[in-house]
């Protein structure tokens, strides 16, 4: 959960999540998207890659990536559970309310 967590934690990593929502992009159509360094760029997808939170599929000099949004998903939830607001068994997420 921490490398998953560590990855959404930068706004470039959280941008390149949600151009693949939309659908798999290969690394240079993704990098179209931003105004920085191919090796900074490449850093970011080892990050995401490391957090299991895309995967690559490389074609010759091509790599294509795609979202594994279960993975995201399932970090999401384990968040919930751990601060309380949910559980595993896909329960209502619990809600506190204050006094007033």
């Amino acid at each position: 959960m921490n490398s998953v967590f560590k990855a959404l934690s930068d706004p470039t990593r959280r941008r390149i999540l949600q151009l693949l929502r939309e659908r798999p992009m290969t690394a240079g159509q993704i990098a179209q998207h931003f105004d920085i360094a191919k090796p900074t760029l490449s850093a970011h997808f080892a990050v995401l890659r490391e957090a299991d939170l895309v995967e690559s599929d490389k074609a010759g000099t091509s790599v294509t990536y795609s979202l594994k949004l279960s993975v995201l998903e399932d970090a999401l939830l384990s968040f919930a559970e751990t601060v309380g607001i949910g559980d595993h068994r896909g329960h209502k997420l619990k809600t506190s309310r204050r006094a007033r």
